[in-house]
């Protein structure tokens, strides 16, 4: 089945941005003259997506408003509580229904030929039911170290301490998963931060035995964090 679906989480404030999200949403912030969720979009239709959820909720009047009319079918979806990003997920299960999708966050982009490589093994592998993107790192102690084995995951381990991880694998925040993550979602507990985290749905995948495979991401991607990642080059936009 061709995945032409992607829920877009998109309802953060983005506090490591200071100032500039005082009173503008993280995704509504400019790069190159467009919102971030705008590269977002624009890369996901090149890819093939037809449809997509945007979970929203910080200043969500100001997304709903910039993307009234953009050409791509949009469902906004509003996060009224702010729980974690498998709360902001499970939101997005009458909008997949039964078809796989993509999940990615308003703030990360790769090229269009990168995401479709996300998506691939879902459309022709009957037995994967997830992908994730991973990207190598020197030390993914900054963000999620992914442990692959034979191409499939094995195990993630969320913000290790700097120098520990003996894989250079760094999760890229982009998936693909089947209707079946919703499952797991629905188990999942409150983490230490008090929120319900997707990464745990993805570990319980796991010790169930089911086939997570692992995608490297090998054009350019971007990951806007801080408010110097809104300074790039436009020969890299």
């Amino acid at each position: 089945m061709t995945v032409t679906k992607a829920v877009v989480l998109a309802a953060g404030k983005g506090t490591r941005m200071g100032a500039l999200t005082q009173d503008v949403p993280k995704p509504m912030l400019p790069v190159q003259g467009k919102p971030l969720l705008e590269h977002v979009l624009d890369r996901l239709s090149q890819a093939g997506i037809r449809e997509c959820a945007l979970i929203t909720g910080y200043h969500r009047e100001m997304i709903e408003k910039h993307f009234a009319a953009y050409p791509m079918r949009l469902e906004f979806i509003h996060q009224a509580v702010i729980n974690g990003t498998a709360g902001a997920a499970k939101l997005a299960c009458g909008f997949a229904a039964n078809d796989p999708f993509l999940l990615t966050y308003a703030d990360i982009w790769c090229e269009p030929e990168d995401y479709r490589r996300v998506m691939q093994p879902i459309e022709t592998e009957p037995g994967t039911e997830a992908t994730l993107a991973v990207k190598y790192a020197d030390d993914p102690f900054q963000g999620a170290a992914v442990y692959v084995k034979e191409g499939f995951i094995r195990n993630i381990i969320e913000k290790p301490p700097q120098g520990t991880s003996t894989t250079h694998w760094n999760s890229a925040g982009i998936y693909t998963y089947r209707p079946t993550i919703f499952e797991e979602i629905e188990k999942v507990k409150l983490s230490p931060r008090g929120e319900y985290e997707i990464p745990d749905a993805i570990e319980a995948m796991i010790k169930a035995g089911r086939r997570l495979r692992a995608v490297e991401i090998k054009g350019q991607w971007r990951d806007i964090g801080r408010p110097e990642d809104l300074a790039w080059p436009a020969s890299q936009i």
